[in-house]
């Protein structure tokens, strides 16, 4: 064999038999062309909304992301005007979405960018790759969509399709599995209108070839899915087992003077990073009141006593069962810098909900106040 030809046998393209791949390709976007959400993200060739969707898409639903991206938007319209504004700003317009790890590093990447390029998202996925917070299927999707490029992707939607019909073995996060759906999502986006192929997959997966309930009459490729055709489809992919929530408990300084509560951003690392909260620290469940009191001392730098309770606020997380035990409390100092924080401030409740804060801990502070906090 030639080493011309035997390149051309390695090549990703050969992995699907030419027919069948033009006959996946052609079905899905045919039915993407006639069945596609309106989605606004899909309206706009700017590649900064573009990626702004990707990111925000992430761990979250449709319908919750559009109101955040126009909102986001409107408030940074372009890479320049995000990477000009201070973090908190970008966490302030960030909260509610949770995974906040997201938004710093979206404000990080609109930084490098403006330094590194001039302002203009680069138009590579290798590119894309060396700024912070794009992953493979992040690079992939922003190049596809945005700029044309045949950049596979693969993320959960895309995974279920192609391991249904390549019947695709091994449960979700096994080596080589993902291994060889990468491969067969390198194999399939070639051609005409990429972006709008990677699209075709996503939406595929999240409307028709769901994990539960696949509507198969509606399949567009189901002729060339070998797990209709071999009767799998409920098997594949197999459902990825999921550890149990840790439970976490933190109480939480609920510490007023003069009409004002004591709050606290976080450093930049960590559950709720960078983010502005009512003190708190991390302790078991059946801390006692002077024992959370040394640990809120330790984090705040100054003497901390416990005057009550008013109430615990719970939240379930995607990988946490969240107990915030609202402690009010006092001290003789009244700080204004603290070891375990960035930066404290005395603020009103209103001054409060307008800074960056998660939705766990605005629900903490609407409970203090709502428990009486700033009463004698």
């Amino acid at each position: 064999m030639s080493p011309q030809r035997k390149s051309k046998a390695s090549s990703p393209a050969s992995l699907v038999e030419p027919t069948r791949r033009e006959s996946i390709r052609d079905g899905l976007l045919a039915w993407y062309d006639r069945q596609k959400r309106d989605l606004p993200w899909r309206r706009t060739r700017d590649p900064y909304a573009i990626w702004l969707s990707e990111v925000m898409l992430q761990q979250t639903q449709v319908a919750t992301v559009i109101p955040y991206w126009e909102r986001f938007l409107q408030r940074f319209p372009t890479v320049e005007a995000l990477a000009a504004a201070p973090l908190p700003d970008v966490l302030a317009g960030w909260r509610g979405l949770g995974y906040y790890s997201r938004a710093r590093n979206l404000h990080r990447a609109a930084q490098e960018i403006v330094s590194r390029f001039g302002g203009r998202l680069p138009s590579t996925a290798a590119e894309l790759l060396t700024l912070p917070g794009f992953g493979r299927y992040t690079a992939g999707a922003v190049a596809s969509i945005a700029f044309g490029e045949p950049a596979p992707l693969v993320d959960g939607n895309v995974a279920r399709v192609l391991s249904r019909i390549f019947e695709i073995e091994g449960i979700p996060g096994d080596k080589a599995r993902e291994a060889r759906l990468w491969e067969l999502a390198t194999a399939l986006v070639p051609g005409e209108r990429p972006g709008d192929f990677n699209q075709a997959l996503m939406e595929h997966g999240a409307t028709v070839c769901r994990p539960e309930n696949p509507l198969c009459l509606l399949c567009p490729v189901r002729e060339q899915c070998l797990a209709y055709r071999h009767g799998r489809v409920d098997e594949l992919p197999p459902a990825k087992v999921r550890a149990a929530p840790k439970r976490m408990t933190l109480a939480v300084a609920v510490w007023a003077h003069e009409g004002r509560l004591l709050l606290a951003r976080r450093s930049e690392k960590g559950l709720f990073g960078g983010l502005w909260e009512l003190p708190a620290a991390e302790v078991a469940d059946d801390t006692s009141d002077p024992d959370s009191a040394v640990k809120l001392a330790e984090a705040l730098g100054a003497e901390v006593s416990v005057r009550g309770h008013l109430g615990t606020v719970r939240r379930q997380l995607t990988h946490r069962a969240l107990s915030l035990r609202l402690l009010r409390v006092t001290g003789r100092q009244h700080p204004t810098r603290a070891p375990a924080f960035q930066e404290l401030r005395w603020c009103t409740p209103g001054e409060a909900s307008s800074l960056g804060m998660s939705t766990a801990m605005h629900k903490a502070l609407e409970a203090a106040v709502t428990a009486g906090a700033l009463r004698d």
